[in-house]
């Protein structure tokens, strides 16, 4: 890049800088509220309702409940050739709300839209900023990666809570489904050789799980809940039912390890004589790949804010994120900002708490200028390999 090119880069950095603070209180509001009216998977018609209201109001193309999916959210400005998503994550969890911080997520997105809008078209860029429905086991992005929401997209990135810094979350690729036993009721006391137990035919595969899971990889992980086993102690159960997660480092490691642990479900049922059924919750999400180049424009721009990244604790072998998906087809990052409020964690009601601190506030600001800035230096990257084609 030529030291004029340079200059021009700081200034647009400045001007967006500038911008995204300036709306910082707007921002904030929009994170603060979207956290007090946590929304559950395709259920959040306020959330992004706010969000396409906020870039319509700058002068965003709008459209709301697209992709086929009411609260997905598509929003672009300008008209330059490298097109850059920011990706707005808006759902909450059963119970804790929003203990995964996707109110920051949203609002960092909405922040850096913002501060590109007036220089999209200077700086060569289109920008988009997606409302993606149900990260939470839904899988919001990839049926819009399926309907077209991330074609012609060069670049794709979003932020992302917790509780320590990081540049690239070790994303594992993940599939998720309910599992239900039927067998047949009856008097526990007076007649229980004539009932067929669906509750011990759920604790039979997950001790079969349990034991599984002593032959699995150190990055391999087996969880679930049981959601139904009866309805009272003197009957028994004829219904029980769960949901599951296997998670590994990618979709060929993830499909062998899911047979032998739907075997454990199959064992269940064999042993007790109940019917299975299995149905997948959402379409598995593949495991997060990071672009390198991106990835490095981003520490440096997020250095820059004064943010640092030191090592993840032991242990953490990573979380699931259908942008993992979309990291298959369009470069991507999905960076962590540290929320520095170590032990309290991602999925934790005192992580909850922890979105909507000043930390978190400022979290919210960094964001969303660290992805513009990457966005500016992104451009000018593909503008620079451009010329030098020609």
């Amino acid at each position: 890049m030529t030291p004029a090119k340079n200059s021009s880069n700081n200034s647009s950095k400045d001007t967006t800088a500038r911008r995204i603070r300036t709306a910082g209180d707007q921002l904030i509001d929009l994170s603060h509220r979207i956290h007090a009216h946590p929304e559950l998977a395709f259920e959040e018609h306020l959330a992004s309702r706010w969000v396409a209201e906020a870039l319509s109001d700058a002068g965003f193309d709008v459209r709301h409940g697209c992709y086929g999916l009411p609260t997905a959210v598509s929003a672009t400005i300008g008209n330059g050739p490298t097109h850059i998503a920011f990706c707005a994550e808006y759902d909450a969890l059963p119970e804790i709300g929003h203990a995964c911080g996707h109110n920051i997520i949203a609002a960092a997105a909405v922040g850096a839209g913002l501060g590109l809008a007036p220089l999209a078209d200077e700086l060569g860029l289109t920008v988009h900023v997606l409302g993606t429905p149900a990260e939470e086991g839904g899988g919001g992005k990839i049926l819009m990666l399926e309907q077209g929401a991330f074609d012609g997209l060069h670049a794709a990135m979003m932020v992302h809570p917790a509780a320590t810094e990081s540049a690239a979350m070790p994303g594992l690729a993940v599939t998720q489904f309910d599992v239900a036993y039927h067998g047949k009721p009856a008097h526990a006391g007076a007649y229980p050789e004539l009932g067929v137990n669906a509750a011990d035919a759920m604790t039979l595969a997950q001790v079969g799980v349990a034991l599984l899971r002593q032959q699995t990889a150190p990055d391999q992980r087996i969880s679930g809940i049981s959601t139904e086993a009866g309805s009272a102690p003197n009957i028994i159960p004829d219904v029980s039912r769960g949901r599951w997660l296997v998670r590994t480092d990618s979709l060929d490691t993830l499909r062998p390890l899911a047979r032998r642990v739907h075997r454990c479900f199959e064992a269940g049922a064999l042993a007790t004589g109940c019917e299975l059924t299995t149905s997948p919750v959402s379409p598995d999400y593949a495991d997060l790949r990071p672009d390198q180049d991106m990835l490095t424009r981003w520490v440096a721009n997020a250095t820059a804010l004064g943010r640092s990244f030191p090592h993840l604790p032991n242990g953490v072998a990573g979380a699931s994120t259908d942008m993992g998906n979309v990291s298959h087809v369009v470069p991507t990052i999905h960076p962590m900002l540290g929320l520095d409020c170590y032990p309290a964690v991602n999925h934790q009601p005192e992580f909850t708490a922890a979105c909507i601190t000043p930390t978190a506030d400022r979290a919210v600001l960094d964001g969303a200028i660290a992805m513009a800035w990457t966005a500016i230096d992104t451009a000018a990257a593909a503008s620079n390999t451009a010329g030098e084609a020609t």
